[in-house]
């Protein structure tokens, strides 16, 4: 049985689909003006986590992760570099399918972008109008009435008549109310538009979102997820809007990833603490970020520090470590720790408690390994490589974990030379050069572990 914290009630919830084995979920993916930042790969390795692991279970996963392709940053951004707003949309989505693809993160199922879906979301504009729910204002913008929607702020927790007493509306605006919201947005001179019948224009982000997945998953559907800054509008608008449309339920469970915090402050571009992935990439292995990521639950707050990075990449190599020299065993049955790895994840899909098996699986190996025991070492091996798989960690050669180039001074080639003078130099008994040379290698972070077979080498 699993059981997910759903934000709508506050409480953790048994997890029944709306159709027996099979999970249709959508999650809020980028607005692609930009590279996607840290905040964003959280979004990414915490929803692909639980993608693989209900897949794990079973379920037939039907997941749907949108993009942004049209808004006010996008063209603002498309302005600024001289360019056609398509342009940029284009090497931003290339841009991030290639960090999600160094992150581990699968592809969705589908990944609809919002340009493609105009006729939809005309159509649900138009059902709202004709409904009541949203009227044409005179500045040619199209506007949701909150108030048409008596449940409005069943999500977020807060209440119409809060909202309507601390809003400010823009003295171009055409509202009826500051908390009603735009649908359509008017085009401005010069800018790309589609047609409608309220006048060209294009859509407004919130309706993008529910066009979308009622195209691809329904009108109602099992799961829907994103960051914890959009929870309120966005999310709360989502579902006003498709709940009037539709007349029913919009989504039964939501779920919300924890926020991103740098050195214990909110990450941010105004206080200079804010980094995208290729950013962090440049210091720190691709999988080594997914293992900060997925160490933590995903509702908790992540706090992104250079201790903690590296923190995580030393745990990691713990892991590689153990693998390091042993051939997995093939069709190994399921295990004490497989069921506890399994009751961790049931749990709200509990990565925190799912690392904690993994622990206890490398300190079994390396036990083993002590004992001499290399058959259960190799089957307890296999149980981590299982395991690992799930959450999208330890399914490289351990090789090329540790010798995975970060950007350092050394190449691969130029620490393999070094290495093979080193060795000369033992055989030459010039035991002084061959110091040197591991000193050499230790002042740029290469690692020696002599033994027996030979010398191998791994990045600090």
């Amino acid at each position: 049985m699993i059981k997910i914290y759903n934000t709508l009630s506050q409480k953790k919830e048994e997890f029944k689909p709306i159709e027996p084995g099979k999970v249709r979920m959508y999650v809020c993916g980028m607005t692609v003006y930009d590279y996607c930042h840290l905040g964003h790969a959280r979004v990414l390795v915490a929803f692909d986590v639980i993608t693989r692991y209900l897949r794990h279970r079973g379920y037939d996963v039907h997941y749907v992760r949108n993009i942004t392709d049209i808004d006010d940053k996008i063209l603002r951004r498309a302005d600024e570099n001289g360019e056609v707003y398509s342009d940029l949309t284009e090497r931003m989505i290339k841009a991030m399918h290639e960090d999600e693809a160094r992150l581990g993160v699968l592809s969705p199922t589908e990944e609809p972008c919002a340009t493609d879906y105009i006729n939809e979301i005309v159509a649900m504009i138009h059902k709202l109008v004709a409904s009541g729910h949203a009227y044409a204002a005179d500045n040619g913008d199209v506007y949701f009435s909150v108030e048409s929607y008596p449940d409005y702020g069943k999500l977020s927790k807060k209440k119409l008549e809060d909202l309507v007493a601390g809003a400010r509306v823009d003295v171009q605006e055409a509202k009826r109310s500051p908390a009603d919201f735009v649908l359509w947005k008017a085009a401005k001179p010069g800018e790309v538009s589609w047609e409608s019948p309220w006048g060209d224009g294009r859509p407004g982000w919130h309706i993008e979102c529910s066009a979308m997945s009622n195209h691809c998953l329904g009108e109602t559907f099992d799961i829907h997820g994103g960051g914890p800054d959009l929870l309120f509008p966005h999310h709360e608008n989502e579902i006003a809007q498709s709940e009037c449309a539709n007349g029913h339920t919009f989504v039964n469970t939501w779920m919300h990833a924890g926020a991103i915090r740098v050195n214990k402050e909110k990450m941010s571009k105004s206080l200079g603490n804010f980094f995208t992935i290729r950013e962090i990439f440049e210091k720190y292995a691709p999988e080594v970020v997914r293992y900060f990521l997925v160490s933590s639950h995903y509702r908790s707050q992540v706090d992104y520090s250079e201790e903690n990075l590296a923190e995580a990449g030393h745990t990691l190599a713990r892991f590689y470590h153990a693998l390091r020299g042993l051939v997995p065993a093939k069709d190994v049955a399921k295990t004490g720790h497989d069921r506890q790895f399994a009751e961790a994840m049931d749990d709200d899909f509990n990565t925190a408690g799912a690392i904690a098996v993994l622990h206890a699986v490398v300190n079994e190996i390396n036990q083993y390994r002590r004992d001499a025991d290399d058959q259960r070492a190799a089957e307890s091996a296999a149980v981590l490589v299982r395991l690992g798989r799930i959450l999208g960690l330890l399914q490289q050669d351990p090789e090329a974990f540790f010798q995975a180039d970060t950007g350092g001074e050394l190449s691969t080639e130029d620490i393999e030379a070094m290495i093979r003078a080193r060795a000369e130099a033992r055989q030459q008994k010039d035991f002084a050069e061959a110091d040197r040379i591991r000193d050499e290698l230790a002042d740029n972070g290469i690692i020696l572990d002599d033994s027996r077979e030979g010398t191998s080498w791994r990045r600090g």
